[in-house]
């Protein structure tokens, strides 16, 4: 995708009022957001070790599901992505079904497949890689 076909998401149902509305209804409102799925990630605070929850649009590669660490391109990396790295023990939710899951970071090698997997579902993460230097993370979350 280039930036001449960049389709700018809806963003009526954003943060705290997408997982909110997920939550209450066991993702009838909040699992599908503009023509994509997604879960609910559950992470422990790295300095608060409070539990932090971010609705994100996820992939599938066999059992494992795909988060993209983007912020649409920021050059910061996501707090949810810093809480993960430091410490990879993570709920999901898919609909109604909270998962535990393990969290990492993709390999190098993994990553062209990967990204490939991801773009396929939500074509803007090309554009958002041209947005930043930093080289955008692709989490795979593992159930346990």
């Amino acid at each position: 995708m280039n930036a001449a076909n960049y389709r700018p998401p809806e963003l009526g149902l954003l943060g705290d009022a997408h997982v909110a509305r997920y939550r209450e209804t066991d993702g009838e409102v909040g699992y599908e957001w503009n023509g994509v799925s997604t879960l609910l990630l559950t992470t422990n605070g790295r300095r608060s070790n409070l539990p932090r929850t971010s609705a994100l649009i996820f992939s599938r590669d066999g059992d494992d599901y795909l988060v993209v660490a983007s912020t649409g391109g920021s050059p910061k990396h996501p707090a949810w992505y810093l809480n993960l790295v430091a410490d990879p023990s993570v709920e999901i939710q898919v609909k109604d079904r909270r998962i535990p899951a393990v969290a990492r970071t993709a390999s190098n090698e993994e990553r062209s497949r990967l990204w490939a997997l991801v773009t396929a579902n939500w074509p803007n993460y090309d554009v958002y890689q041209t947005r930043t230097d930093r080289i955008i993370p692709i989490v795979v979350l593992s159930p346990t």
